[in-house]
């Protein structure tokens, strides 16, 4: 199940993704400065042309040369420019900032960095009992889901809680954030890629619906996840002849109550068996529902309620659940474009204390207190860690949440580059290269490079990106001469997501280097 919610997870409408970037003339001082190499020479001009393969498919999509931003440039200790075109412009890269996000946090938090649920209570435990109150301490896990959670319930169980006399009391604090509305970006608030981090982030405060027609019962039956106390959701909805178009439409499925799921319409026989994951509609009330449905579901019972609270000082860890390791979420991340984990991580950049920002090392190593989480802390976080990285010769980026998913965030083309190449250098940027898609293999990117004859093909590692004006695309590609590049590129246009093959062209036009 949860695998369809991370594909699903940033389905976004072309409803406004992001792009471009700005270029840097290279020199014994760049690089120096920017990438902390031991020696550079002076680098060869490259030219401004794009590929003729490039130039065709942004005319096919009516988009002008100007609208697009482009760098190819050897991962080389000395950089050789294979293409320049505008890479010096800023622009809104959608969900390829999430690039920047996930290497931060490799460099900052180290690849095995862990986030911790904790379970505590301050009460005693005595024959399947536990008589006092249980309390859930989020710490930002950004891929809680209920297997994970189920095993954490058994692990109590296992230690004798089985019957809470007292309440489950949810403690969100480790992040501090404002109100979100889920439908201001972009009118689709019960789209999973709009849900709003939270330190208690359960899986992704989503409600996986399945249809399964019975055509002899003239019905098909629905089955939900997780289970959710409270929530009743139609069993059955009746059966159509009506093509499997838009089966959700055809549903007239009713979100008003956050008490109810109904459908008012039909589901069509044709379309099989089809999942429906969708936003829970009362997103603020979704943990408790969720936990307390799951908890009665695994077998145990509660006396009293499940309510936010924070956890008492005094209080005893019963069971502390780890999350996956980092290496491992920025592999969703990247792959998958999960909005939401990526505002985790990036939230979690912002609990690092601002002088140990400054400070090389992951926070592993340096077994550092953190502070709660705020979207401003991080954006702080960010631009210091930017400067100390590269220095000045690059602008930091403008960042908002961290995913992408944004009308305000920036970058330039250069200076994602230059993040790019310093990454293949960093002692554990490994994790970092292969949390990214393989061209017409695995990921969001497995689309590209479907001919047979590709050459980018299993050859490309990359991240794409789209909003409604912004498509974008940046990675490294091994090419036929051997070498690997790293590629970037943007447009920003109203026909953007028609001028995706452009970015495709690219890719394959590197891929193809012989020289």
């Amino acid at each position: 199940m949860f695998s369809r919610l991370l594909r699903l997870r940033d389905s976004t409408p072309t409803t406004g993704r992001n792009s471009i970037v700005p270029g840097w003339r290279q020199s014994v001082l760049a690089c120096l400065a920017a990438l902390a190499l031991p020696a550079c020479a002076q680098l060869p001009a490259a030219g401004d042309a794009l590929p003729a393969t490039v130039l065709t498919a942004l005319q096919r999509a009516g988009v002008p040369t100007g609208a697009m931003s482009a760098l190819v440039v050897s991962t080389d200790t000395v950089a050789h420019e294979r293409l320049r075109h505008r890479a010096g412009a800023s622009v809104n890269p959608a969900s390829v900032m999430k690039l920047v996000t996930t290497y931060a946090a490799i460099d900052m938090l180290g690849p095995d960095y862990t986030w911790k649920t904790g379970f505590y209570t301050d009460g005693e435990v005595e024959q399947g009992v536990l008589r006092g109150n249980l309390y859930v301490r989020g710490g930002g896990d950004p891929k809680l889901v209920l297997e994970r959670l189920q095993e954490a319930y058994f692990s109590l169980q296992a230690q004798g809680v089985r019957v809470i006399l007292g309440d489950m009391v949810l403690d969100h604090s480790a992040f501090e954030l404002p109100a979100h509305d889920p439908g201001a970006f972009d009118g689709e608030a019960l789209r999973p890629y709009n849900a709003a981090p939270d330190a208690l982030l359960v899986n992704f405060k989503s409600v996986v619906l399945t249809f399964v027609p019975i055509p002899g019962a003239g019905v098909a039956h629905v089955r939900s996840e997780p289970p959710m106390a409270g929530l009743t959701i139609d069993p059955t909805v009746p059966l159509s002849r009506n093509g499997c178009g838009d089966w959700r439409g055809g549903l007239r499925a009713r979100f008003d109550d956050a008490n109810t799921i109904r459908f008012e319409g039909s589901y069509p026989q044709r379309c099989g068996e089809q999942v429906w994951p969708v936003a829970y509609q009362d997103p603020a009330s979704y943990a408790a529902r969720a936990i307390e449905g799951l908890w009665r579901a695994s077998g145990g019972s509660i006396t009293g309620v499940v309510r936010t609270g924070l956890t008492p000082p005094g209080a005893r860890l019963l069971h502390d659940a780890r999350s996956l390791p980092l290496s491992n979420i920025i592999t969703d991340v990247n792959q998958w474009s999960n909005n939401v984990m990526a505002q985790q991580v990036f939230l979690t950049l912002g609990q690092i204390p601002p002088t140990q920002v400054m400070t090389e090392g992951s926070v592993a190593d340096r077994q550092l207190a953190l502070r709660p989480a705020r979207f401003e802390r991080s954006r702080e976080a960010i631009t210091t860690w930017w400067h100390r990285t590269f220095g000045t010769r690059y602008s930091a980026p403008v960042v908002d949440n961290g995913s992408g998913l944004s009308r305000d965030e920036r970058i330039t083309t250069d200076g994602l580059a230059n993040l790019l190449r310093h990454a293949v250098r960093h002692p554990k940027g490994d994790a970092f290269v292969q949390s990214l898609s393989i061209a017409g293999v695995k990921g969001t990117a497995a689309r590209m490079a479907n001919s047979p004859n590709s050459a980018a093909r299993g050859n490309a590692w990359l991240k794409t990106g789209t909003l409604r004006d912004v498509t974008g695309v940046a990675g490294y590609v091994n090419a036929a001469n051997g070498a690997r590049y790293v590629v970037v590129a943007f447009i920003n246009h109203p026909n953007a997501p028609a001028a995706r093959p452009a970015l495709e062209a690219l890719v394959e036009w590197t891929a193809r280097q012989a020289d």
